[in-house]
């Protein structure tokens, strides 16, 4: 019986998430049960020579009672100053098929309507041109059967887009990231200090997990690694206001490697008779 892949039912809810006002009946993956040929069916609903199987390896090499085609209907919001709807977005899709951006490598077609008056088909394998009319009311996503078979994410196209309108916060995180970043936050609020379990762990970091006030900790703790680093900050200081330096020491130092020769040598003519005559006073008293 054909399915709707978890890939493709991603992508609609992702949709139906975010843009308000989309009808949750105009967003369908798997055709009704008279429909029968093309993507919106599986291996159970496709027919001899169906275009969805024979014209791609990707497509017969990845048949399976998946459906592989979405539908998107009409919708209009406001984001980021501007109104966006069905129509810019298909035509937005179609620009990143045909630049063949990383994100939309997996789409097969896109029928859809550039302004509600005419029908367009974008065929990557370039074998179909035209849609019927009710593509002016509703855009038509074919993927290749063997990305709906292997279970490939989808939404990262679709995402950006939500993104560059304004209707998701920009981000480059995948849904594996969030969950992993929602285990982590989590995990963190358990030892957050205002819950039970946390304030555990914080009297334990302090050093005061223990009813007895005269134990000793044996081991490092917040509080005895804090009054060790009071200590050092309170020895520093002590060092940093402290002169080293002792200038009597240095003349003694400097005088006690001269020579009389060098002294006698290293006085000015100009006042060598001052000092000589100082030196006679001292002597004589």
């Amino acid at each position: 019986m054909t399915t709707a892949p978890a890939n493709l039912l991603a992508v609609r809810r992702l949709l139906l998430d975010t843009i308000k006002g989309l009808d949750p009946a105009a967003v369908g993956i798997v055709g009704d049960p008279a429909h029968r040929g093309g993507y919106h069916c599986g291996s159970d609903r496709v027919v001899t020579n169906d275009y969805s199987v024979v014209e791609s390896p990707r497509d017969s090499g990845g048949l399976t009672l998946y459906a592989s085609g979405l539908d998107v209907g009409t919708f209009s919001v406001r984001s980021g100053g501007a109104t966006h709807n069905l129509q810019t977005f298909s035509t937005w899709c179609v620009a990143q098929c045909r630049a063949n951006t990383p994100d939309s490598r997996d789409l097969r077609e896109i029928i859809y309507s550039p302004d509600g008056k005419v029908v367009r088909r974008w065929d990557r394998l370039g074998k179909r041109s035209s849609g019927d009319d009710s593509h002016l009311w509703h855009t038509h996503f074919s993927f290749f059967r063997d990305s709906t078979k292997a279970g490939r994410d989808q939404t990262p196209l679709f995402r950006r887009y939500l993104t560059g309108i304004g209707l998701l916060e920009d981000t480059d995180m995948t849904p594996e990231e969030h969950a992993w970043l929602e285990t982590v936050h989590k995990n963190l609020t358990v030892l957050d200090g205002r819950n039970p379990v946390g304030q555990i762990y914080t009297r334990m970091a302090m050093g005061e997990d223990h009813t007895n006030p005269d134990f000793v900790v044996p081991h490092p703790s917040l509080k005895s690694l804090g009054a060790q680093l009071a200590s050092l900050q309170t020895a520093l200081t002590v060092l940093a206001n402290k002169d080293f330096t002792d200038e009597q020491a240095i003349v003694a130092g400097v005088l006690a490697g001269l020579t009389p020769e060098k002294i006698a040598a290293a006085i000015p003519p100009t006042i060598a008779k001052q000092v000589a005559d100082e030196l006679a006073k001292r002597l004589v008293a």
